[in-house]
Protein backbone atom coordinates (compact mmCIF):
# COMPACT_ATOMS: atom_id res chain seq x y z
CA UNK A 1 0.00 0.00 0.00
CA UNK A 2 1.51 3.33 -1.12
CA UNK A 3 2.04 6.17 1.34
CA UNK A 4 -0.60 9.00 1.19
CA UNK A 5 1.88 11.82 0.47
CA UNK A 6 -0.80 14.50 0.06
CA UNK A 7 -2.27 13.61 3.43
CA UNK A 8 1.16 13.81 5.10
CA UNK A 9 1.81 17.20 3.50
CA UNK A 10 -1.66 18.44 4.47
CA UNK A 11 -1.11 17.71 8.15
CA UNK A 12 2.43 19.04 7.91
CA UNK A 13 1.04 22.36 6.59
CA UNK A 14 -1.47 22.57 9.44
CA UNK A 15 1.21 21.84 12.06
CA UNK A 16 3.57 24.35 10.44
CA UNK A 17 0.85 27.04 10.42
CA UNK A 18 0.07 26.43 14.11
CA UNK A 19 3.78 26.45 14.96
CA UNK A 20 4.36 29.69 13.06
CA UNK A 21 1.31 31.37 14.62
CA UNK A 22 2.38 30.36 18.12
CA UNK A 23 5.94 31.51 17.53
CA UNK A 24 4.76 34.84 16.09
CA UNK A 25 2.54 35.38 19.14
CA UNK A 26 5.48 34.75 21.47
CA UNK A 27 7.75 37.07 19.51
CA UNK A 28 5.05 39.76 19.54
CA UNK A 29 4.68 39.49 23.33
CA UNK A 30 8.43 39.63 23.93
CA UNK A 31 9.64 42.35 21.58
CA UNK A 32 13.19 42.20 22.95
CA UNK A 33 13.49 38.50 22.07
CA UNK A 34 15.90 38.19 19.16
CA UNK A 35 16.88 35.08 17.20
CA UNK A 36 20.60 34.91 16.52
CA UNK A 37 21.73 34.44 12.90
CA UNK A 38 23.87 31.56 14.22
CA UNK A 39 20.66 29.62 14.93
CA UNK A 40 19.46 30.27 11.37
CA UNK A 41 22.86 29.17 10.09
CA UNK A 42 22.60 25.90 12.04
CA UNK A 43 19.10 25.09 10.76
CA UNK A 44 20.04 25.81 7.14
CA UNK A 45 23.19 23.67 7.43
CA UNK A 46 21.27 20.73 8.84
CA UNK A 47 17.65 20.68 7.67
CA UNK A 48 17.80 23.19 4.83
CA UNK A 49 20.57 21.88 2.61
CA UNK A 50 19.73 18.23 3.31
CA UNK A 51 16.78 18.35 0.88
CA UNK A 52 19.31 18.59 -1.97
CA UNK A 53 21.65 16.03 -0.46
CA UNK A 54 20.44 13.26 -2.77
CA UNK A 55 21.55 15.15 -5.87
CA UNK A 56 24.47 12.73 -6.19
CA UNK A 57 21.95 9.86 -6.42
CA UNK A 58 19.98 11.75 -9.05
CA UNK A 59 23.25 12.52 -10.82
CA UNK A 60 23.86 8.79 -11.22
CA UNK A 61 20.48 8.48 -12.93
CA UNK A 62 21.37 11.35 -15.23
CA UNK A 63 24.73 9.84 -16.20
CA UNK A 64 22.92 6.62 -17.16
CA UNK A 65 20.39 8.56 -19.23
CA UNK A 66 23.22 10.29 -21.14
CA UNK A 67 25.22 7.04 -21.37
CA UNK A 68 28.17 8.39 -19.39
CA UNK A 69 30.27 5.58 -17.98
CA UNK A 70 31.92 7.58 -15.21
CA UNK A 71 29.66 9.27 -12.64
CA UNK A 72 32.60 11.45 -11.51
CA UNK A 73 31.91 13.53 -14.59
CA UNK A 74 28.64 14.59 -12.96
CA UNK A 75 30.39 15.57 -9.71
CA UNK A 76 32.92 17.63 -11.65
CA UNK A 77 30.26 19.56 -13.57
CA UNK A 78 28.13 20.07 -10.44
CA UNK A 79 31.09 21.43 -8.46
CA UNK A 80 32.18 23.63 -11.36
CA UNK A 81 28.71 25.16 -11.56
CA UNK A 82 28.81 25.90 -7.81
CA UNK A 83 32.18 27.64 -8.13
CA UNK A 84 31.14 29.54 -11.28
CA UNK A 85 28.05 30.94 -9.53
CA UNK A 86 30.18 32.14 -6.60
CA UNK A 87 32.72 33.76 -8.91
CA UNK A 88 30.04 35.46 -11.02
CA UNK A 89 28.39 36.74 -7.82
CA UNK A 90 31.59 38.49 -6.73
CA UNK A 91 32.07 40.14 -10.14
CA UNK A 92 28.41 40.83 -11.00
CA UNK A 93 26.50 40.84 -7.68
CA UNK A 94 23.43 42.81 -8.84
CA UNK A 95 22.76 40.61 -11.87
CA UNK A 96 23.48 37.50 -9.80
CA UNK A 97 21.03 38.56 -7.08
CA UNK A 98 18.30 39.33 -9.62
CA UNK A 99 18.78 35.97 -11.36
CA UNK A 100 18.81 34.20 -8.00
CA UNK A 101 15.55 35.87 -6.92
CA UNK A 102 13.89 34.98 -10.25
CA UNK A 103 15.10 31.37 -10.28
CA UNK A 104 14.37 30.91 -6.56
CA UNK A 105 10.82 32.27 -7.01
CA UNK A 106 10.16 29.78 -9.79
CA UNK A 107 11.75 26.94 -7.81
CA UNK A 108 9.82 27.68 -4.60
CA UNK A 109 6.54 28.09 -6.48
CA UNK A 110 7.00 24.86 -8.42
CA UNK A 111 8.25 22.68 -5.57
CA UNK A 112 5.55 23.93 -3.18
CA UNK A 113 2.67 23.12 -5.53
CA UNK A 114 3.68 20.37 -7.97
CA UNK A 115 3.12 17.49 -5.55
CA UNK A 116 -0.61 18.33 -5.44
CA UNK A 117 -1.20 17.76 -9.14
CA UNK A 118 -0.37 14.78 -11.30
CA UNK A 119 -0.70 16.71 -14.56
CA UNK A 120 2.30 18.92 -15.28
CA UNK A 121 2.14 21.69 -17.84
CA UNK A 122 4.96 23.87 -19.15
CA UNK A 123 2.58 26.85 -19.36
CA UNK A 124 2.57 26.92 -15.53
CA UNK A 125 5.99 28.61 -15.48
CA UNK A 126 4.49 32.09 -14.92
CA UNK A 127 2.11 30.76 -12.28
CA UNK A 128 4.95 28.98 -10.48
CA UNK A 129 6.97 32.20 -10.57
CA UNK A 130 4.15 34.38 -9.22
CA UNK A 131 3.37 31.89 -6.47
CA UNK A 132 7.04 31.75 -5.43
CA UNK A 133 7.35 35.54 -5.56
CA UNK A 134 5.47 35.57 -2.26
CA UNK A 135 8.73 34.49 -0.57
CA UNK A 136 10.54 37.49 -2.07
CA UNK A 137 7.91 40.20 -1.86
CA UNK A 138 6.61 39.71 1.72
CA UNK A 139 9.88 40.63 3.48
CA UNK A 140 10.10 43.71 1.24
CA UNK A 141 6.50 44.62 2.11
CA UNK A 142 6.84 44.25 5.88
CA UNK A 143 10.56 44.86 6.52
CA UNK A 144 11.75 46.90 3.56
CA UNK A 145 14.82 48.56 5.12
CA UNK A 146 16.01 45.37 6.81
CA UNK A 147 15.68 43.40 3.57
CA UNK A 148 17.56 46.09 1.65
CA UNK A 149 20.35 45.91 4.23
CA UNK A 150 20.66 42.18 3.58
CA UNK A 151 20.96 42.84 -0.16
CA UNK A 152 23.72 45.36 0.54
CA UNK A 153 25.60 42.79 2.62
CA UNK A 154 25.48 40.50 -0.43
CA UNK A 155 27.82 42.93 -2.22
CA UNK A 156 25.02 44.60 -4.19
CA UNK A 157 25.99 48.28 -4.37
CA UNK A 158 24.14 49.32 -7.53
CA UNK A 159 22.18 52.46 -6.61
CA UNK A 160 19.81 52.03 -9.58
CA UNK A 161 18.76 48.66 -8.16
CA UNK A 162 17.78 50.25 -4.85
CA UNK A 163 16.07 53.16 -6.58
CA UNK A 164 14.00 50.62 -8.49
CA UNK A 165 13.06 48.83 -5.26
CA UNK A 166 12.09 52.14 -3.64
CA UNK A 167 9.98 52.88 -6.72
CA UNK A 168 8.19 49.53 -6.39
CA UNK A 169 7.52 50.23 -2.71
CA UNK A 170 6.27 53.81 -3.07
CA UNK A 171 4.06 53.00 -6.08
CA UNK A 172 2.40 49.93 -4.55
CA UNK A 173 4.02 47.59 -7.09
CA UNK A 174 5.09 45.27 -4.28
CA UNK A 175 1.50 45.14 -3.07
CA UNK A 176 0.33 44.39 -6.63
CA UNK A 177 2.77 41.47 -6.90
CA UNK A 178 1.54 40.24 -3.51
CA UNK A 179 -2.07 40.34 -4.74
CA UNK A 180 -1.12 38.53 -7.96
CA UNK A 181 0.51 35.80 -5.87
CA UNK A 182 -2.69 35.61 -3.81
CA UNK A 183 -4.76 35.17 -6.99
CA UNK A 184 -2.44 32.38 -8.16
CA UNK A 185 -2.93 30.62 -4.82
CA UNK A 186 -6.71 30.96 -5.22
CA UNK A 187 -6.43 29.51 -8.73
CA UNK A 188 -4.52 26.47 -7.47
CA UNK A 189 -6.98 26.06 -4.61
CA UNK A 190 -9.96 25.86 -6.98
CA UNK A 191 -8.22 24.01 -9.83
CA UNK A 192 -9.33 20.34 -9.68
CA UNK A 193 -10.54 21.06 -6.16
CA UNK A 194 -9.82 18.52 -3.45
CA UNK A 195 -9.91 18.98 0.30
CA UNK A 196 -6.10 18.69 0.48
CA UNK A 197 -5.86 21.79 -1.74
CA UNK A 198 -6.56 23.86 1.37
CA UNK A 199 -2.95 23.34 2.40
CA UNK A 200 -2.13 25.97 -0.25
CA UNK A 201 -3.70 28.62 1.96
CA UNK A 202 -2.22 27.23 5.15
CA UNK A 203 1.16 27.73 3.46
CA UNK A 204 0.19 31.18 2.16
CA UNK A 205 -0.87 32.50 5.56
CA UNK A 206 2.14 30.87 7.24
CA UNK A 207 4.49 32.80 4.95
CA UNK A 208 2.62 36.07 5.54
CA UNK A 209 2.60 35.60 9.32
CA UNK A 210 6.30 34.68 9.31
CA UNK A 211 7.35 37.77 7.43
CA UNK A 212 5.03 40.13 9.29
CA UNK A 213 6.18 39.19 12.79
CA UNK A 214 9.74 37.92 12.28
CA UNK A 215 12.93 39.31 10.81
CA UNK A 216 13.57 38.54 7.12
CA UNK A 217 16.42 36.12 7.90
CA UNK A 218 14.53 34.11 10.50
CA UNK A 219 11.30 34.13 8.44
CA UNK A 220 13.21 32.78 5.44
CA UNK A 221 14.94 30.16 7.61
CA UNK A 222 11.62 28.92 9.00
CA UNK A 223 10.10 28.70 5.52
CA UNK A 224 13.15 27.21 3.81
CA UNK A 225 13.93 24.60 6.45
CA UNK A 226 10.58 23.60 7.91
CA UNK A 227 8.23 24.01 4.94
CA UNK A 228 10.07 23.94 1.61
CA UNK A 229 12.97 21.62 2.48
CA UNK A 230 10.96 19.42 4.83
CA UNK A 231 8.29 18.85 2.18
CA UNK A 232 10.87 18.07 -0.49
CA UNK A 233 12.55 15.64 1.89
CA UNK A 234 9.20 13.90 2.47
CA UNK A 235 8.85 13.31 -1.28
CA UNK A 236 12.38 11.87 -1.39
CA UNK A 237 11.61 9.55 1.54
CA UNK A 238 8.55 8.25 -0.28
CA UNK A 239 10.57 7.71 -3.46
CA UNK A 240 13.08 5.63 -1.50
CA UNK A 241 10.36 3.36 -0.07
CA UNK A 242 6.77 3.80 -1.24
CA UNK A 243 5.41 1.27 1.26
CA UNK A 244 7.15 2.26 4.50
CA UNK A 245 7.58 5.90 5.48
CA UNK A 246 9.73 4.88 8.45
CA UNK A 247 12.11 2.88 6.29
CA UNK A 248 12.14 5.63 3.64
CA UNK A 249 13.05 8.17 6.34
CA UNK A 250 15.94 6.04 7.59
CA UNK A 251 17.21 5.50 4.06
CA UNK A 252 16.98 9.22 3.35
CA UNK A 253 18.99 10.12 6.47
CA UNK A 254 21.61 7.51 5.60
CA UNK A 255 21.95 8.61 1.97
CA UNK A 256 21.70 12.36 2.64
CA UNK A 257 24.16 12.46 5.54
CA UNK A 258 27.48 12.37 3.58
CA UNK A 259 26.68 15.25 1.21
CA UNK A 260 24.97 17.27 3.97
CA UNK A 261 28.04 16.97 6.21
CA UNK A 262 30.41 17.79 3.33
CA UNK A 263 28.40 20.87 2.36
CA UNK A 264 28.20 21.98 6.00
CA UNK A 265 31.99 21.73 6.29
CA UNK A 266 32.43 24.02 3.26
CA UNK A 267 29.90 26.47 4.73
CA UNK A 268 31.73 26.54 8.07
CA UNK A 269 35.13 26.99 6.41
CA UNK A 270 33.72 29.83 4.31
CA UNK A 271 32.28 31.44 7.44
CA UNK A 272 35.63 31.13 9.22
CA UNK A 273 37.40 32.79 6.28
CA UNK A 274 34.89 35.65 5.90
CA UNK A 275 34.73 36.30 9.65
CA UNK A 276 38.29 37.59 9.37
CA UNK A 277 37.03 40.45 7.20
CA UNK A 278 33.43 41.02 8.31
CA UNK A 279 31.44 40.96 11.52
CA UNK A 280 30.18 37.46 12.33
CA UNK A 281 26.49 38.17 11.63
CA UNK A 282 27.35 39.84 8.31
CA UNK A 283 29.58 36.92 7.34
CA UNK A 284 26.76 34.48 8.18
CA UNK A 285 24.36 36.31 5.85
CA UNK A 286 26.89 36.24 3.02
CA UNK A 287 27.59 32.53 3.45
CA UNK A 288 23.90 31.61 3.73
CA UNK A 289 22.57 33.43 0.68
CA UNK A 290 25.53 33.31 -1.70
CA UNK A 291 26.04 29.68 -0.68
CA UNK A 292 22.39 28.84 -1.31
CA UNK A 293 22.53 30.57 -4.68
CA UNK A 294 25.57 28.50 -5.69
CA UNK A 295 23.71 25.30 -4.76
CA UNK A 296 20.33 26.33 -6.16
CA UNK A 297 21.38 26.75 -9.80
CA UNK A 298 22.92 23.26 -10.31
CA UNK A 299 20.16 21.70 -8.16
CA UNK A 300 17.41 23.20 -10.35
CA UNK A 301 19.28 22.31 -13.56
CA UNK A 302 19.57 18.70 -12.38
CA UNK A 303 15.85 18.54 -11.53
CA UNK A 304 14.99 20.03 -14.93
CA UNK A 305 17.13 17.55 -16.90
CA UNK A 306 15.72 14.58 -14.99
CA UNK A 307 12.14 15.76 -15.42
CA UNK A 308 12.70 16.45 -19.11
CA UNK A 309 14.12 12.96 -19.74
CA UNK A 310 11.44 11.26 -17.64
CA UNK A 311 8.78 12.85 -19.84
Amino acid sequence: MSIPVKKINFFHSIIFFLLVSSFALIMNQFENLKISPIICFFFILSIGISHGALDHQKGKKLTKIYNLENSYFFYLIYLMLVLIVILIWFFFPTISLLLFLIVASYHFGKEDIDFLFYKKNGSNIILYFLKGMLIIVTPLLFHFIETINIFKLLLVENENFYLFLEFTESNYILLLVFLMSLLVNIYYLTNNFKFTNFLIFFDFFSIVVLNYFLTPLFAFTMYFCFLHSFRHSISLMVELDENSFKNGSLLFIKKAMPLTVLTAVFYILSLYFLSNYYQLNDAILKVIFIGLASLTFPHILLEYLLEKNEK
